[in-house]
């Protein structure tokens, strides 16, 4: 079996389960031993398996949970990556619905609701610590229901099922014996959240209220919570800006970096009247050079082209072209420029461009460009 990394990158499944990986190469119903895992707070952990799936064992995380406590926990150097929101996020897969807010620990608000006279509608709200999670969460069990088992075991899911694994119920009663907790069923679609959550790459800190949770739709929520985390994550300070591009006051134009992803960046200039370019352009009407704008726009660029490369330093973006270039009006000391570049076209060390800059929301100039990486 292949290294397979426990990211929402990996999955390739989550219809009634979560599956990691492709194919034959692939793991399934990875949720509960991922949830006992993240419970601990363990960051790095190799787990070794020689079949397709973790075992059901009691349909819970509890015994996951015991062999790691029991195996013990090693520190290692280095701090944990947290993934944190600085804006809500709100997605519907289906009848799941998530909204998830920013929050210095993670908290859950599930709700539950089945058409049974045993579960009904069922919310609770948790604190997840390691404490809490061992202690309300983990021995929550899976669930399901007789008239299901058909249909799943068609898919080639529950074939280990049985009434000592799972809380099986006909369309009246349990048939498993005696519940955990009368609202066990909200906790294991709780303790299936964390798990499922351990995908982000990072610990999760955010207030998620998910109401009918389900794989698909916590998995759905992790890859936006991944989006929206990866922007803030990525942001970068004026001496984050020096340690990538070379230039230096007065000429380098670029105070902030907000957003970057793979093919799009935005970034920041504060105009101020003490900038050296008013002593002489425009004496007592002060408007920033054009072309000082569209170098700024450019440093932003060469930040998307070089930030991503290992040795920054090490390299130049030198550009080539400038194309379509409009100045819609003028800016002025106290306006703050929000340059939005996206890539269009990238072959070999060439990449092509299209950029925008706004103040308050209105296009003050626009431009394509193209650019090269060169060896400084």
């Amino acid at each position: 079996m292949p290294r397979i990394r426990a990211h929402v990158s990996e999955v390739s499944g989550s219809d009634r389960n979560t599956q990691l990986g492709k194919g034959d190469q692939s793991v399934h119903t990875v949720e509960h031993v991922l949830a006992a895992v993240a419970g601990l707070g363990i960051d790095d952990v190799t787990i070794d398996m020689d079949g397709p799936e973790p075992p059901i064992l009691d349909g819970s995380a509890a015994p996951f949970l015991a062999a790691l406590s029991e195996a013990g926990l090693a520190s290692l150097d280095g701090e944990p990556e947290f993934l944190d929101l600085h804006e809500p996020v709100r997605i519907i897969d289906g009848a799941s619905v998530y909204e998830a807010y920013p929050c210095d620990r993670l908290e859950l608000d599930v709700t539950i609701e089945f058409p049974h006279p045993l579960i009904g509608k069922q919310s609770r709200r948790f604190t997840i610590t390691e404490e809490s999670f061992a202690n309300e969460l983990s021995r929550a069990r899976t669930f399901g229901f007789v008239h299901e088992v058909d249909a799943l075991r068609a898919k080639g899911l529950i074939k280990g099922a049985s009434l000592e694994n799972a809380v099986v119920l006909d369309d009246t009663h349990i048939l498993s014996g005696d519940l955990r907790w009368s609202d066990e069923f909200v906790r294991h679609k709780a303790m299936d959240c964390v798990g499922d959550l351990a995908l982000a790459g990072a610990r999760v800190r955010a207030r998620i209220v998910a109401v009918k949770p389900s794989h698909r739709g916590t998995i759905t929520l992790v890859r936006e919570l991944v989006k929206a985390g990866r922007k803030e994550m990525a942001m970068y300070t004026i001496e984050d800006i020096m340690k990538v591009l070379p230039h230096r006051y007065p000429f380098l134009l670029v105070d902030r970096i907000i957003e970057i992803e793979e093919k799009r960046i935005v970034g920041l200039k504060n105009v101020t009247i003490n900038e050296p370019f008013f002593q002489g352009h425009f004496p007592g009407h002060p408007i920033m050079p054009g072309v000082l704008i569209i170098e700024a726009m450019a440093q932003v660029g060469g930040m998307l082209m070089l930030g991503s490369l290992a040795d920054p330093d090490s390299k130049v973006v030198y550009f080539m072209s400038l194309d379509n270039v409009k100045f819609r009006r003028p800016v002025k000391p106290g306006d703050q420029l929000r340059f939005e570049l996206e890539v269009v076209q990238l072959r070999g060390t060439v990449c092509k461009m299209r950029g925008v800059g706004k103040v308050d929301g209105d296009v003050v100039v626009e431009a394509d460009m193209a650019a090269t990486i060169r060896d400084r």
